[in-house]
């Protein structure tokens, strides 16, 4: 994994002025270097720079960039950010048509693919990607994202130019582009976030490469092309074989995503996603005769603050253990404290440039620190709640039937803090159901299937498309900010497309979810992890990190310069901050709660305050 910058401008000559420019491409760079910096180049040209900080992870020696090769007289450029799991399917068919590889990474691989493909070669690769392929022959540069959106590529067009970086920080390093919000931006914080409207960047002006597709920049401007989306279509397999199926789809996208010229581990949750990762992660080594390095990841004095509930109903810690005498790993047993946690909580917004998940973030984010330290690579379970159905509204019927986002359909508690002026202004409940709308239209639907299943379906690409792309933003950025290279196997597209096509009844059959998954992977795992109902991402319980909270935001409050002070209500928030915060149901996934509220908006403020951003 790396991270990629850029601009072009096909009316500019950056060459009269190359030093300043390449400054500008450094400057770009280097507030990437923590997604990678065992190596790092810049390219400029008249039109056209790039720049690549270099995670290295294959062809350690040979793989650095931007790597430019030649065809025909016309040189191609690429900076790229990601891993193809694929490349031995398409070596042949390039060498074969006289490409003659230098090195064994894949970069090369995409590039020779594109010169001997066109721009469409994209629908033949397998991974995960985002990258910028300069085309010297048909001037123009393209910028290409993965089907699932694993990895992150954001752009402006800027007074005639396009800028493009892994992450917005990057973008914000070309002369005069700067941070800026608008009522949109603040409609996305308040109403959705952390989730956000694909393609929207948050900060005004700024976007997103959209999952699946690819931007072209030419002389005639900027287009945006599909290469991949979700479709619907009948599904006539029997259980067994749908069942044998989805086994082969798992097992091969787990040990494609073993390839690397460093050690890879697993995040062991205690979970069946990243159990059955870890278990065939762990056969693979064995065979290689190599021990999988293992992470469990908890919370110092849940053992003794644990409150079971219906989101989270046991620890995790038992079930790895289970899973450790079936495996032989190299185990290590991860703790966050309750000061570590609030802290880190800014350190997230220094990686993601937005509010985000807040302790679910800055605990990820701690974590990533720690394995960072042992491993460059880690393959993870996330993402197949989203696909096999694991969360509880898939199957219960007064969240299945919500009119509007399911993980966050109620706006009333994301009101809680706001002045009623803001509230007005911004409509938020009008923009979350908007949104919600907008989306479920573009689900795609047979027409012959019964309004149930329709639902269904339509809960299944509202979860790939939102809930999923959130988590995934949330695993990137964690991860990468310490250099640390987060694989996600579920998010294979085969599996995405296959599985979101299987009826209902074979995902969830006598009141358990994802029975599908657990009976493809029922020889993988110990019989009292198999049948573990779901357990979402570990949270704190300590009394300790609430107080934190408190204190944090009555220092917001105390102080008349806090940029996010226009937006609340200091007499609702002080009254918020005298109760319980723990309050009710989640009003953003399962975890985030009333401590979780009163952390987004703390993270708000300091969002504002580093970006410079006023209402």
């Amino acid at each position: 994994m790396c991270g990629i910058a850029g601009f072009c401008n096909h009316k500019m000559n950056y060459e009269n002025q190359a030093g300043s420019w390449r400054t500008c491409l450094e400057q770009m760079r280097t507030v990437l270097a923590h997604r990678g910096n065992d190596n790092h180049g810049i390219y400029l040209n008249k039109t056209t720079g790039l720049a690549h900080s270099r995670l290295s992870i294959r062809d350690i020696a040979g793989g650095s960039q931007p790597m430019t090769r030649k065809l025909d007289g016309h040189s191609f450029t690429i900076v790229y950010n990601g891993e193809i799991y694929n490349t031995d399917e398409l070596i042949p068919e390039l060498s074969k048509n006289g490409y003659i590889f230098e090195t064994t990474s894949d970069t090369e691989v995409i590039l020779y693919s594109y010169m001997h493909f066109g721009p469409e070669f994209v629908r033949h690769l397998n991974g995960i990607f985002s990258f910028a392929i300069w085309d010297d022959r048909l001037k123009r540069l393209l910028l290409y994202r993965d089907r699932a959106g694993v990895k992150p590529l954001f752009y402006t067009l800027y007074d005639g130019t396009l800028i493009f970086g892994s992450e917005p920080k990057a973008c914000f390093q070309f002369p005069g582009f700067t941070p800026s919000v608008d009522q949109k931006s603040l409609q996305e914080l308040l109403s959705i976030g952390p989730a956000h409207t694909s393609g929207c960047g948050i900060f005004k002006d700024l976007f997103e490469v959209l999952p699946g597709h690819f931007l072209t920049f030419s002389t005639a401007g900027l287009t945006d092309e599909t290469y991949w989306e979700l479709q619907s279509y009948e599904h006539h397999a029997d259980y067994k074989d749908t069942v044998a199926h989805t086994r082969f789809l798992v097992e091969d996208a787990i040990t494609r995503q073993m390839v690397s010229d460093v050690p890879v581990c697993t995040f062991l949750s205690g979970g069946i996603d990243s159990s059955i990762v870890t278990a065939i992660a762990s056969r693979y080594l064995k065979k290689q005769g190599q021990t999988l390095n293992t992470f469990s990841f908890d919370f110092k004095g849940n053992d003794i603050y644990f409150q079971s509930n219906s989101f989270q109903p046991e620890r995790d810690l038992p079930y790895v253990r289970k899973m450790l005498t079936w495996y032989d790993t190299n185990h290590s047993y991860l703790e966050c404290d309750e000061e570590t946690l609030y802290h880190a909580l800014f350190t997230a917004v220094d990686a993601k440039d937005l509010p985000g998940m807040t302790d679910v973030d800055s605990s990820l984010l701690y974590f990533c620190n720690l394995v960072s330290r042992q491993n460059k690579v880690a393959l993870t379970g996330e993402c197949a709640d989203e696909i096999f159905g694991g969360y509880p509204w898939f199957y219960r019927k007064e969240l299945l039937e919500k009119d509007g986002f399911p993980w966050s359909s109620d706006i009333t508690p994301r009101t809680a803090f706001l002045n009623e002026d803001v509230t007005k202004e911004l409509d938020l409940a009008s923009y979350s159901h908007a949104r919600y709308e907008e989306s479920k239209k573009q689900a795609p639907l047979l027409p012959e299937e019964s309004p149930e299943d329709q639902s269904r379906r339509i809960i299944g690409y509202l979860n790939i498309k939102w809930f999923m792309q959130t988590l995934l933003d949330r695993m990137d950025r964690t991860s990468m900010y310490s250099g640390l290279e987060a694989r996600v196997p579920f998010a294979d597209h085969r599996i995405i497309e296959y599985v979101f096509n299987v009826p209902w009844h074979m995902k969830y059959q006598n009141g358990v979810e994802k029975t599908l998954l657990r009976d493809a992977c029922s020889d993988l795992l110990p019989p009292e992890l198999l049948h573990r109902k779901k357990s979402p991402y570990p949270k704190t319980y300590h009394p300790g990190y609430e107080k934190l909270l408190i204190h944090g935001m009555e220092e917001i409050l105390s102080d008349p310069n806090s940029p996010v002070l226009p937006l609340l209500d200091s007499a609702k928030v002080r009254q918020f901050l005298s109760a319980p915060a723990e309050y009710g149901k989640p009003w953003f996934g399962q975890l985030m709660a009333g401590p979780q509220l009163i952390a987004y908006f703390i993270q708000l403020n300091y969002w504002m305050e580093k970006y410079h951003i006023s209402i």
